[in-house]
């Protein structure tokens, strides 16, 4: 294809609304997928590098989709002929009613062996903390709000007694935390509470103590974070063997928590901490709109890294919708970089199944070349952390894509631009992609699906004409792959949850249950809780001595959401922070610089 083509048609994608144009997709399904495999770029400068990935990573979307990709010329919602919208839905208090009866079991059984622990083990009936020095209340707080939803008091009197008590709980804590996640679960689960709670003044106490601890992680040469922090000395913590490298994910999923807090607060600090971060990393951008997956808490510079939307680098894509929401769509300046990062993703890292046709996302690594050169390969392996992305799409479509400021349910076609519909028809497409890595012997999705592509010389048949495969299913008598396990991750449901509030299909719930089933087959131990299974394609799988805090903090959150009625956490309201602790939207009582 001639150069001036592509960027004819990268033109016609990327740049203004009205110009995308929707082609049949199917007419693509014998294209040649094998020069995917080995994208040769740049051997020059970094510019010059990140110039040429962009254009090939741009050559291989069109190539292999066209400009429309996702959806037919008549646009619907829901174009799967089996939907059934519920016009005005309530709860279906049966299925939410087990999912509270399962939080139960998980619950009662934490609170009997390990109450006040960071960690618990269902099989051996014990608690384990996170370091040496210590708790934090790790599971109890991040369970919290979980709590508060499903109106279990009796379960709230003692786990708000336990925060409240400084015999209990203390932040005072000599060993390294990692910043992001005792943000995202700790701090995270403290405002939610707070909030829940009708302000009760100690979560928020409780919340200030730590957040003062977590600010001193920023006190790099460009205000990055650093990815540990030793709570008692107040002082960041780098990594051993790079004390300046930062996941880009890590950095970037802590603006939610810090910018409630200052606007609780009237703490103009922790609002422009975080803030600054988004700074740098926007004046770090490549040419391709894509984060790498790590950047220089030095420097400011991303470092020559995977770009991915799995692990350390989800996150980042997904509060930049958030942010923008968060603040009521008033700072412009995240939706303008949450609209180019989807461009860049629907243009750059999808392809199509060869059985089945599911649209799924693929990898970009680096290979450093002995001249010293550099080639991108492209890898096609898809993360069960990206499942989030197929619901952020579709409320991305409805909220900064949409013509209308209150869409219907579900969206009509003149309410979106052409690329709200494009985004939210891709949206729908990843979550369908992601429900079907759950039909497996145990019908749980593997934590890593690998996708079959040309000349990849596996037997695209050996997983039941499915698109995925799991590394190391063909060897079934030695131990399965990490890629094999399934850890009560919650992406899934998450995104089901979203795309049931949007839509009101019954086949969101359908597909929420079915998962659910089977949790409770595979998954619960009978004597109290929840563990991980090793191996998604053995009935028979071992099991991992693991409840992982998520499970109760998004797993079932979302679950019960699910089977609930709108009104309770409406997403016109509410956004939840990567660890589904709901915070409301607010106005910023302060003038942000970024924006």
């Amino acid at each position: 294809m001639p150069d001036t083509s592509l960027r004819k048609r990268a033109a016609a994608l990327t740049g203004d609304e009205d110009q995308l144009q929707y082609t049949d997709r199917a007419s693509r399904d014998g294209q040649d997928h094998a020069g995917a495999k080995h994208q040769k770029l740049g051997r020059s400068s970094p510019v010059f590098r990140w110039l040429l990935v962009a254009a090939t990573a741009a050559c291989v979307g069109f190539w292999f989709f066209g400009p429309g990709l996702y959806g037919p010329p008549q646009w619907q919602p829901i174009p799967a002929k089996d939907s059934r919208i519920l016009g005005n839905y309530t709860a279906d208090e049966p299925k939410r009613d087990a999912i509270v009866a399962a939080f139960r079991h998980a619950w009662e059984a934490y609170e009997r062996d390990a109450m006040g622990s960071d960690e618990y083990h269902p099989i051996a009936r014990k608690g384990t903390n996170l370091t040496s020095s210590g708790g934090i209340g790790y599971f109890i707080i991040d369970s919290l709000d979980t709590i508060q939803l499903m109106g279990l008091t009796e379960y709230y009197d003692r786990a708000r007694d336990w925060i409240a008590s400084p015999t209990s709980l203390s932040f005072d804590k000599d060993g390294k935390f990692n910043t992001f996640e005792t943000t995202i679960r700790v701090l995270g689960g403290l405002l939610s509470a707070y909030h829940l709670s009708d302000e009760d003044p100690v979560f928020l106490e409780r919340a200030v103590d730590l957040a003062d601890r977590l600010l001193t992680a920023f006190e790099t040469p460009t205000g990055l974070p650093l990815p540990m922090v030793n709570l008692k000395q107040r002082k960041g913590v780098g990594e051993e063997y790079n004390q300046w490298m930062v996941s880009t994910a890590e950095a970037t999923t802590l603006q939610l928590e810090f910018r409630y807090l200052s606007y609780l607060t009237d703490n103009e600090e922790y609002w422009y901490k975080a803030e600054r971060v988004m700074k740098v990393v926007k004046d770090a951008k490549t040419e391709m709109n894509l984060a790498p997956i790590y950047i220089g808490a030095q420097n400011g510079q991303f470092m020559m890294s995977d770009i991915r939307l799995g692990s350390r680098g989800d996150s980042y894509y997904e509060y930049l919708l958030k942010q923008y929401l968060q603040t009521d769509r008033t700072e412009d300046v995240y939706r303008q970089m949450y609209q180019e990062t989807m461009d860049a993703v629907r243009t750059t890292l999808l392809r199509k199944g060869v059985n089945k046709g599911n649209i799924y996302t693929f990898e970009l690594i680096p290979d450093r070349q002995p001249d010293g050169g550099m080639n991108w390969r492209l890898y096609p392996k898809q993360d069960h952390l990206v499942c989030f992305l197929g619901g952020s799409l579709m409320l991305g479509a409805v909220r900064s894509r949409a013509f209308v400021d209150k869409v219907s349910v579900p969206p009509r076609a003149e309410e979106l631009s052409d690329v709200g519909k494009s985004e939210w028809a891709l949206g729908y497409e990843l979550v369908e992609t992601c429900v079907d890595t759950y039909d497996s012997p145990t019908g749980l999705s593997p934590e890593i699906a690998h996708f079959y592509i040309e000349d990849d010389g596996r037997d695209w048949k050996e997983n039941a004409g499915h698109d995925w495969y799991v590394k190391g299913m063909e060897y079934p008598d030695i131990p399965p792959s990490y890629d094999a396990r399934y850890i009560l991750r919650p992406e899934t449901v998450e995104s089901l949850f979203i795309a049931f509030r949007l839509t009101g299909d019954q086949r969101y719930r359908d597909y929420g249950w079915k998962i659910f089933q089977a949790i409770e087959r595979n998954c619960k131990v009978e004597g109290g809780g929840y563990t991980s299974i090793l191996n998604v394609m053995d009935k028979e799988s071992a099991k991992e001595d693991k409840m992982e805090t998520f499970f109760l903090s998004e797993t079932l959150k979302y679950l019960y959401l699910l089977f609930s009625d709108s009104s309770v956490l409406p997403l016109d309201q509410y956004v939840f922070n990567t660890e589904a602790h709901p915070l409301p939207i607010f106005l910023p009582s302060i003038r942000t610089g970024f924006s």
